[in-house]
This record gives structure tokens, sequence and C-alpha cells, in this order.
């Protein structure tokens, strides 16, 4: 990848709005969720569930407000992941949303 491939990948990307990134982390169990998800490797509702101790329908809801607020993708698998290009480190739960980058942290 040369600086002008990823400078155009990056214009590609549709910044997420403040409100819809208010809405998505107004929660801190979204906000543990989301963490999961940047530092994870495609991850079912299930998995996350159990990775919080959480009911599955309590996350599959959570999930949903992500999905919405355009903070995670989900594949025909039912893998949520955050959308490609804009995860910035993995291993530091780093993601950029356009209108700020998030630094989720370790796992707590």
């Amino acid at each position: 990848n040369t600086s002008s491939d990823i400078e155009a990948q990056e214009a590609a990307l549709p910044t997420v709005s403040f409100s819809a990134l208010s809405s998505g982390l107004g929660s801190p169990i979204r906000w543990k969720l989301l963490r999961e998800v940047a530092m994870g490797d495609g991850l079912i509702i299930v998995e996350l569930a159990e990775r919080l101790g959480l009911p599955a329908s309590n996350a599959s809801k959570h999930m949903k407000v992500l999905r919405d607020a355009g903070l995670v993708v989900v594949n025909r698998a039912g893998n949520h992941s955050i959308a490609p290009g804009r995860l910035v480190s993995k291993a530091e739960g780093v993601v950029d949303y356009g209108t700020c980058l998030l630094r989720l942290g370790g796992r707590s």
C-alpha cells in the first residue's frame, strides 16, 4: 500500500456523526462490547455475551444499537467487526470514526 492508496481508502469511509457516536456509546455495556469487537476476530453474539457475562438477547440488543450507529459491521455469518479501514490498532483497541479516535484500551 502506498500513502495515496491509504489516503483514498480513508477518504472513502464516511465519518460517523457525533450524534451516532453518542447514542452508540451511551451505555457502559456497549462500550465493553465495542472493545471486544475491536480487539477480537469477528465475534458472534454468543461469544460476545459469554465474554461479558450477559444473556445473548441483551448483547444482541446492544449490538443492534452499535450497528445502527455505524460503529460495527456484521457479515453474513453473523460475525461482528469494526469496518475495514477504521481499526487503527487491534492490540490497543484504537478505532478511527472520523469525528474522533477511540482508544478502547485493554480488557477490564
